[in-house]
C-alpha cells in the first residue's frame, strides 16, 4: 500500500517517469491524486478520520475518500476504485475541479469529484479510523478557523468547492 508505483508528471500533468510512492514523496515530485466528496440526502458531507497507520496526516479529518492515481490509471478510473476500497461503495461521480500541485498539496495534481450516497459504508481499517456525517455550517466554521484537526488538503479543497 505505501510503496505502490506512481506516475511522475510534469507541470502540464504529462507523465515523464514512474517511481515508487516513497521516492515521489521524499523527492517532492509532481504526481496525481483524487479526492471524493460524498454527500447524503440531507446535504451533509461524509468525512473520514485518517488511520493512525498512515504515513501522512495520520489522525486528521479529510475528504470522504482519496488516493493516489496508480501507474497505468487515470483520474476517472482511480476515483471509483478509491470509493470501493475505502468506503465499500460505488456511486455516480461528478468531476468538479482540478487543483494544481503545490507544496501544501504534497505536489499532487488533484482531481476532485462529488457524489451522493446515503450508505451503508464499510470503512477500510488500514485507511480510516472513523467516518461521520458533518453539516456544512460546521465544516465552514472549522475551515474558517483553520482547524488543525483537518488536513491542509481538505481545507484547500473545501475553500475551492464552496466558491463554485
Amino acid at each position: 500500500m505505501h510503496n505502490e508505483l506512481l506516475a511522475v508528471v510534469d507541470e502540464h500533468d504529462r507523465i515523464i517517469d514512474r517511481c515508487p510512492r516513497s521516492e515521489i514523496h521524499a523527492l517532492k515530485l509532481r504526481h496525481r491524486a483524487v479526492h471524493i466528496l460524498v454527500f447524503n440526502a440531507q446535504q451533509q458531507l461524509l468525512m473520514q478520520k485518517r488511520s493512525m497507520k498512515k504515513d501522512l496526516n495520520k489522525g486528521l479529518w479529510d475528504t470522504s475518500a482519496a488516493g493516489h492515481v496508480d501507474d497505468g490509471e487515470n483520474y476517472d478510473t482511480c476515483a471509483p476504485r478509491e470509493l470501493a476500497e475505502e468506503l465499500g461503495i460505488s456511486a455516480t461521480l461528478t468531476p468538479l475541479f482540478k487543483l494544481e500541485p503545490t507544496a501544501d498539496l504534497g505536489m499532487e495534481f488533484i482531481q476532485v469529484y462529488r457524489c451522493r450516497h446515503d450508505g451503508p459504508f464499510t470503512a477500510c481499517p488500514e485507511e480510516i479510523d472513523e467516518i461521520r456525517w458533518v453539516d456544512v455550517p460546521e465544516i465552514e466554521t472549522r475551515v474558517n478557523q483553520d482547524d488543525v484537526t483537518l488536513t491542509e488538503t481538505f481545507k484547500i479543497i473545501w475553500r475551492r468547492y464552496r466558491d463554485l
